[in-house]
């Protein structure tokens, strides 16, 4: 038997909001932003240790990516792992802004 394919959704009704993707019934893993006027900050993206090595976290944030590009946003990488994944990928070179220290001060409040 052939494990599930991942499925990925933006969950928008949260604060902050992410995109989680899930194997089967279970979620394996998440990427959180926040989105302030064209720019849509990533701060952090987790993958459980059960899913670990499978390259979700690369399925994950591509397809978060993708639809903030849809959405007409910019990226703001302060996550390390989508900062280590543009860097790799320059698919989004043309809608990525640098870290700024207000960047990280939106977040900050945003987290309370």
């Amino acid at each position: 038997m052939t494990a599930p394919e991942p499925t990925i959704t933006q969950v928008t009704d949260t604060a902050p909001q992410y995109f989680a993707i899930k194997v089967g019934d279970t979620r394996a893993g998440l990427t959180a932003y926040v989105d302030h006027g064209r720019q849509r900050i990533f701060f952090h993206t987790e993958i459980d240790e059960a899913f670990a090595g499978q390259g979700l976290a690369s399925k994950l944030i591509s397809a978060a990516l993708t639809a903030t590009r849809s959405a007409g946003k910019r990226i703001v990488p302060i996550c390390p792992f989508v900062k280590a994944y543009v860097e790799k990928h320059h698919d989004f070179d043309d809608i990525l802004d640098p870290v700024t220290p207000e960047a990280t001060s939106i977040v900050e409040s945003a987290l309370g």
